[in-house]
């Protein structure tokens, strides 16, 4: 069982319409027995960072998304979910992420001649095996929706990266913690594929 975690951020019903075509079950939910129950954790959305934390917060989800974390099962942040990830973010500067991962998130420069937010397809390169990516080709093009980009201290952590004026960092993969800037269930069969790793995989 999936947990499809509900923290009131905008877009999380596309992941459960990804999930139910892809046969799998969920569950959408801020219940903490629920979410420490389930075999695997999803954390989506779109939205201000801060607004994301305090919502974590507020739910009381954040120690709990820590707990499962720690439990040593898949968990995967989409998105926004991603950057939640990660220390700090420009969007924010006053409040901290679930810390998960080192990094930070940053602004898309815009003085390279692209549109901020980045709206659209783009291509993916891997820099190391993953499990996330299995049976994925390199030079996959994926659905992006997104202002902010994560810069992960660590390279060891980068599953994913792209091009926008910028290399953005846009996937990661530490132990059981896996996370996607794009949108896998915006991104076709690929996408579809993405999730179902994610669904089948063992850590």
């Amino acid at each position: 069982m999936i947990a499809v975690v509900d923290y009131d951020a905008g877009n999380i019903m596309s992941v459960c319409k990804a999930l139910d075509f892809l046969g799998e079950k969920y569950i959408f939910t801020r219940n903490k027995s629920d979410i420490l129950g389930a075999d695997r954790v999803i954390l989506p959305g779109v939205g201000a960072f801060g607004d994301a934390v305090k919502n974590l917060d507020s739910f009381e989800l954040t120690g709990v998304l820590k707990d499962f974390v720690s439990s040593g099962k898949p968990f995967l942040g989409i998105c926004l979910g991603m950057q939640l990830l990660f220390e700090k973010s420009e969007e924010s500067k006053e409040v901290t992420g679930l810390s998960f991962l080192r990094g930070e998130c940053l602004r898309i420069p815009s003085d390279t001649g692209l549109k901020v937010p980045q709206i659209g397809w783009n291509s993916l390169s891997f820099p190391k095996e993953s499990k996330l990516f299995k049976g994925i080709p390199d030079n996959s093009f994926v659905y992006f929706v997104h202002s902010y980009y994560v810069r992960a201290f660590d390279r060891s952590d980068v599953a994913a990266e792209c091009d926008y004026g910028v290399t953005v960092h846009a996937a990661v993969e530490h132990d059981n913690i896996f996370g996607c800037q794009f949108h896998p269930e915006k991104s076709s069969d690929i996408g579809l594929s993405i999730l179902k790793n994610f669904a089948t995989l063992k850590v």
